[in-house]
């Protein structure tokens, strides 16, 4: 007997291989095809008291499947043990608050932003920015599907944003150049010698739309102090926020070497907070050593103290 997961996943790729077969469409449309054939009750998976995490895997299984057809740097997906690692963090420093605000300005299918609300307690409403057509359609239709309280903007998020300061940004960052020379001359990260990174705008872009004292999750690049824009960076941190935490993960993680990701972890500054006694600098051990994991996160507790 399938489980819901699996129920999700098998409904899900029957409908995209049709579509993508009969309609000479993609298969990520066919997803889209058949998430609206749920949400409209024209059909759907047989599930028995589906929770929300099961409804979101199922999903994302699909997604990535679709993704592995037709490869574009811009669809890529935050792995599933990053995701749930960045929660762990984020509940940890949250812990006693019934309401929270949260955004993701690079939100892709909002796999991570939806494990993150999955995991945490109380209220949340959410804002998520995505350019991208299909990709913003795929994160609503989830959204819809796991009953989440989110607004979507389908925009470049590096452009004026409506949306009023947040507790907390979480992202999985787009690194390159950003093109659009016009709008990153008004950014403190912009570069007069090259392009500018788009990853260090989102974080100026993030730091903007964070409550004073709120805290920003980014999955960076590990080696984002080491690049040549590397030291403008370090000042617009220092002016304007305290680095809290640098975790890197285990290199298996991730598919290819030179992808290899940490989580910098930020607090924008407040008048009414010191900064950190000390910024928690630390690697996650292979995800199959058990011993190694309790270690590492009895780390993470006496930091927390």
């Amino acid at each position: 007997m399938q489980t819901n997961m699996e129920q999700i996943f098998t409904f899900i790729d029957q409908e995209s291989t049709f579509i993508e077969e009969q309609e000479n469409a993609t298969y990520l449309e066919g997803v889209i095809y058949s998430l609206e054939l749920w949400l409209s009750d024209k059909k759907a998976p047989v599930l028995n008291n589906p929770d929300k995490e099961e409804i979101r895997k199922g999903i994302q299984l699909a997604i990535l499947k679709g993704m592995k057809k037709a490869v574009q740097v811009n669809h890529q997906m935050t792995p599933d043990a990053i995701g749930l690692l960045v929660s762990y963090f984020i509940k940890e420093m949250t812990k006693g608050k019934k309401e929270l605000s949260i955004l993701d300005p690079a939100l892709g299918t909002g796999n991570l932003l939806y494990t993150v609300m999955n995991m945490l307690d109380g209220e949340k409403n959410a804002f998520g920015v995505e350019i991208d057509d299909l990709l913003i359609q795929l994160a609503s239709q989830t959204g819809e599907l796991l009953e989440c309280d989110i607004q979507l903007f389908r925009q470049d998020a590096l452009k004026p944003l409506l949306i009023d300061p947040v507790d907390i940004v979480v992202s999985d960052l787009p690194v390159g150049y950003y093109p659009d020379n016009e709008t990153s001359k008004d950014f403190f990260l912009h570069s007069t010698e090259e392009m500018s990174y788009a990853h260090h705008l989102f974080i100026e872009q993030s730091m903007k739309h964070v409550k004073p004292g709120g805290h920003l999750y980014f999955l960076v690049p590990e080696t984002i102090f080491e690049s040549k824009q590397a030291s403008n960076l370090h000042k617009f941190i220092k002016e304007y926020g305290w680095i809290e935490a640098v975790i890197q993960f285990p290199a298996s993680i991730f598919k290819t070497k030179g992808q290899e990701k940490s989580l910098l972890i930020l607090q924008k500054k407040s008048d009414v907070l010191k900064a950190p006694r000390e910024v928690l600098l630390a690697k996650v051990p292979n995800m199959s050593n058990k011993t190694a994991l309790e270690l590492f996160f009895r780390k993470i507790d006496i930091w927390r103290e």
